[in-house]
C-alpha cells in the first residue's frame, strides 16, 4: 500500500468511529485532532504531504480507537503502531 492508499484507510476507520473528518486547505502542517462543544473532529490538511496526515491520523486513531478489538490490514496496522508514538 502506498501513503495516500493508508490515508485514506485511516480517515475511513476514524469516520467508522464517530469522528468527523473535514478535508481543508489548512498551509500544509497536517492538519489534527480536535474536540469541539463534544463532537470529535479531524482536520486534513489537503495542502500537506499524505505520510504527514496520516501520521496524525494514526495519532488520533491511537487515542480513540480500540484497534485490538477490529480487523485492519497488516500495513495500516504497523503504520498506526509507528507513527502513533512519534506524535504522543
Amino acid at each position: 500500500m502506498n501513503d495516500s492508499e493508508i490515508l485514506e484507510e485511516l480517515l475511513g476507520l476514524l469516520e467508522e468511529n464517530g469522528i468527523e473528518v473535514r478535508r481543508e486547505s489548512l498551509g500544509g502542517q497536517g492538519g489534527g485532532f480536535c474536540v469541539i462543544k463534544g463532537q470529535k473532529l479531524f482536520f486534513a490538511d489537503t495542502n500537506a504531504d499524505s505520510v504527514d496526515v496520516a501520521a496524525l491520523c494514526a495519532g488520533a486513531i491511537a487515542q480513540n480507537v480500540d484497534t485490538e478489538s477490529i480487523y485492519l490490514r497488516p500495513e495500516v496496522r504497523e503504520f498506526i503502531e509507528n507513527y502513533a508514538k512519534e506524535t504522543q
